[in-house]
């Protein structure tokens, strides 16, 4: 499916999301459909990296609402290194849990692992990114990645004025890291929103790393998602093309690389209040909603993965018990291999002023936390 066909459906589901529930499509898990789960049985987690603040608290959050529910669990974490996640999978894999639910470093590698999942009747959970080119992934749960990236553009959007004609302004747009599945979406959702103003002049890449189209996004992916690279970019983009004028606008795709921009900006004199530009980011680390409050950065996307967590969950107990699977979009995630039925969650900005009503009021944060 193009990127361009993934944006209607994903701009449909979103608003279906919004308005009400949709009624669950269903697939049985072929090893205990029609029996009764006797309670107590193993769920595999394999999670990327514990070196990123969400990861540690959507591993964690997901353990506990399993344990809970009666479930006994493994949880791991790999480093950011593809063979130690193959490895922990495997490993996984011949404890015979009942799920697997994996959260991939690298979406296109773990297609042989998971073959064996399957061979013993182990259903997997792709966790908020897709894994691709294997048919041993069942489900997957995530957020509507394009729609994160279509509400970093129309942010930038509103706040430069674009639309009624403003500019030009200094632009430099980040991508995530080429082997994230999910990234290609973020870009994909921002792009979509801001290339027009590219083309007609409105906004300016004076780096000249303006990908031509949304498919070409991995030319300015930073790998792994690395705040030190993200830092080390923006500085070269200063040095090099910031001699004279200044950037107005950074397109960052989440808070970890927001983070680096944010360190180099400072280090070359930026001044909040004074020259320091539009900073996008998604995540709503802690971090970052501190930069936030203090005018370092913009905005965020904020994806509440506890409600993630909490769908997974479920997931996992209708998977176990035989039940049918909730999913709300079954068109728009090709893995190159098959469609997967996917739950869909909607993300939603935050801003300096919207704070306290969304991550405080929700508890996703105690005032105290991020120095209100």
């Amino acid at each position: 499916m193009s990127l361009r066909r993934t944006k209607i459906v994903a701009a449909v589901v979103g608003a279906a999301l919004m308005a009400s529930s949709l009624a669950a499509c269903s697939a049985e898990r072929t090893k205990t459909a029609g029996t009764e789960s006797k309670g107590g049985e193993l769920i595999g987690i394999a999670m990327p990296t514990k070196s990123l603040e969400r990861w540690n608290k959507d591993g964690s959050h997901l353990d506990e609402l399993l344990k809970k529910a009666g479930y006994k669990t493994t949880l791991q974490y790999a480093d950011n290194k593809v063979d130690q996640q193959i490895t922990q999978i495997q490993n996984l894999i011949n404890q015979n849990p009942a799920v697997l639910v994996v959260a991939p470093i690298e979406g296109k590698a773990l297609a042989p692992v998971l073959a064996s999942a399957a061979k013993n009747g182990i259903k997997v959970v792709a966790y908020d990114r897709l894994i691709n080119n294997t048919n041993a992934v069942d489900y997957y749960a995530t957020f509507d990645n394009y729609k994160v990236g279509q509400l970093q553009g129309q942010y930038i959007e509103k706040k430069l004025g674009l639309k009624d004609g403003k500019g030009p302004f200094n632009l430099e747009p980040f991508a995530g890291s080429p082997d994230d599945n999910n990234a290609k979406f973020f870009f994909s959702g921002a792009w979509d929103v801001l290339q027009p103003y590219v083309k007609s002049g409105k906004l300016v890449v004076k780096s000249g790393k303006a990908p031509t189209s949304d498919a070409k996004w991995a030319s300015i992916g930073i790998q792994g998602w690395s705040s030190d690279t993200a830092q080390s970019e923006m500085e070269n983009r200063l040095n090099s093309f910031y001699a004279t004028g200044k950037v107005d606008v950074v397109l960052s795709p989440n808070d970890s690389l927001a983070l680096g921009i944010e360190q180099a900006l400072e280090g070359a004199g930026y001044k909040v209040g004074k020259d320091w530009p539009l900073v996008t980011g998604q995540d709503a680390d802690k971090a970052n909603v501190v930069n936030l409050l203090a005018g370092k950065q913009s905005m965020t996307v904020w994806k509440d993965t506890r409600a993630l967590g909490d769908q997974t969950a479920k997931m996992v107990d209708q998977i176990v018990k035989g039940k049918k699977v909730a999913v709300n979009d079954t068109k728009s995630y090709n893995n190159g291999k098959k469609i997967v039925p996917t739950f869909l969650l909607p993300p939603i900005s935050v801003t300096k002023e919207t704070v306290k009503s969304t991550l405080v009021n929700s508890g996703f944060y105690s005032a105290k936390d991020i120095g209100l």
